[in-house]
Parts: structure tokens; C-alpha cells; sequence
């Protein structure tokens, strides 16, 4: 077995899920503050086990010598979807980046020609340069792109390869095949109601931000000293979210502002 630090050796691979990880929390951040739909619901990352690296490299028979090229998902990032559309719509902004901050090797597309197990998914093989305290290390990494029903299902495939060591009894197989297919229909039901869902939940995020711009702006009065007029807005907000009635609120909103730029012009003569 090679004597190499295997700590150390892992060191620009922990880098790289970190830095990954921070690059698309911040695209679906990005795409929250404009208050547009982010095809990113959340996002994950894990280095391998050395254990888990040993036993891959053993199944593929790759020396440890060439474990750096031969195993490809050391570094491994999990971008969940809603729905199958926003699978392709996160590929697409990936290939965006492509020559930029990592270059794609290339795609392993399971998610239209899914594996006998049932098992789907969008894999995407990267190059990625980190800046080590030793210099620049470029290693490969995956980025696996699939909806919350498909990871649900691949979670418990993955728990049970790992008991039965890759050689889950025919019973318990056939059983996840038929679950694999209910994950898919799921997928593909919630496809067909997909610009309802959107509608509703970008309706609870406008109301959400009015609710916080009204509470920020009562508080910014109350700090600017107006707090008969902000005693006054934070009573009618009130009555308007007890009584339901919350297309007031951008009413009120506009409001707050204008009393706050009333302010403003006030304290600036």
C-alpha cells in the first residue's frame, strides 16, 4: 500500500467541496434576492473515506498510485431539484462555467437512461483548481444533480449497498426497483402542477419580504425618534395580518417608506 500522508493527500479535496459548496449556495442566493425561482433547493458536499476510496479502488482496480486520476469522486457535491426541469436548468449554468472556474470532463446523464438498480441522477465530472499553501492542485470532482424524491431513494440504496456489501438480496432489490420507479412518477406528477407550486411559493416569499421590509421600516422609525407614527403603522400592520386581509401589506409598505424618506428629508435640513 502506498505510505503517503493520506490526511494530507485529502487536504485540496475538503478545499474544493468547500469552495464548491459556497459557489452555488450563493447562485441560489443570488437568485432569491431577485426574487426569482431558484432551480437549486439546497446544496451538500463530502470528501470520501479512505476507507471508502480503498474499497472503490479496489472494485475499479486502481492502483493507489493513480488514485488521483482513477477515482473520480473523491470530492463530491449534491445539488438538489425540486423538479426534473431544474436538473438541466443547474446543468446548464454549470456548463456556463465551463474554462472558467472548472472545466467539465464530462457527463454521465442517468436520469433518461437510468442504472438496472433504478438508480437516478445527473453526474457531472469536473476539473477544479485549488490554491494549496504549496501551490495550485487540480483534481477531479463530482457534482450529482437530482430531486429531493431521487436522493431520498438513493440514500437508502446507498445504506443498504453499504450493509450488504454491494450485494443486497434479490428480494430487497426487487423491492427498491418498484420504489425507484414511485420516486420517478412522483417526479413526474409534480412536473405537471410544477407552475402552481412555483406560483404558490413565490407568493409566500413576496410575503414573506413585505412582512420583513414592514417590520424593518416600523423599527427604523422608531430609531429616527417617530414613535407615534411608528406605534401607529406597527398597530395597523397588526390588524391587517390578524384579519388575513395581507394584500394590504404592500399598501402599507409603500406607506412605511414614504413616512421613512419623509424623515430622512426632515433630519437632513
Amino acid at each position: 500500500m502506498d505510505n503517503r500522508n493520506w490526511d494530507t493527500f485529502l487536504i485540496p479535496y475538503e478545499q474544493a467541496v468547500e469552495e464548491l459548496k459556497i459557489k452555488f449556495k450563493g447562485i441560489r442566493k443570488e437568485f432569491k434576492k431577485r426574487e426569482e425561482y431558484s432551480p437549486i433547493e439546497f446544496v451538500t458536499g463530502r470528501v470520501k473515506r479512505i476507507s471508502s476510496i480503498f474499497d472503490k479502488a479496489k472494485r475499479l482496480n486502481v492502483s493507489m498510485e493513480e488514485i488521483d486520476t482513477g477515482i473520480e469522486d473523491i470530492a463530491g457535491i449534491r445539488i438538489m431539484c425540486q423538479f426534473v426541469d431544474d436538473i438541466y436548468k443547474v446543468r446548464d449554468l454549470i456548463l456556463q462555467r465551463d474554462q472558467k472556474d472548472m472545466t467539465i470532463v464530462y457527463e454521465k446523464d442517468y436520469v433518461n437512461h437510468k442504472k438496472e438498480s433504478g438508480y437516478r441522477s445527473h453526474h457531472i465530472i469536473i476539473k477544479y483548481p485549488v490554491q494549496t499553501s504549496i501551490g495550485q492542485r487540480v483534481i477531479l470532482a463530482e457534482i450529482q444533480i437530482r430531486t429531493l424524491a431521487m436522493n431520498f431513494w438513493a440514500t437508502i440504496e446507498h445504506s443498504l449497498n453499504y450493509k450488504y456489501a454491494q450485494n443486497i438480496p434479490p428480494r430487497i432489490r426487487e423491492r427498491l426497483a418498484k420504489a425507484a420507479e414511485a420516486a420517478y412518477e412522483l417526479d413526474q406528477e409534480m412536473s405537471l402542477i410544477r407552475e402552481e407550486v412555483m406560483e404558490a411559493q413565490q407568493e409566500f416569499e413576496t410575503k414573506s419580504q413585505l412582512v420583513t421590509n414592514i417590520l424593518r421600516g416600523i423599527q427604523k422609525l422608531y430609531s429616527y425618534g417617530n414613535v407615534t407614527e411608528a406605534d401607529r403603522f406597527y398597530q395597523s400592520f397588526k390588524e391587517i395580518w390578524d384579519s388575513g386581509k395581507v394584500s394590504q401589506l404592500g399598501h402599507l409598505a409603500d406607506r412605511i417608506r414614504i413616512a421613512i424618506e419623509a424623515s430622512v428629508s426632515s433630519r437632513g435640513q
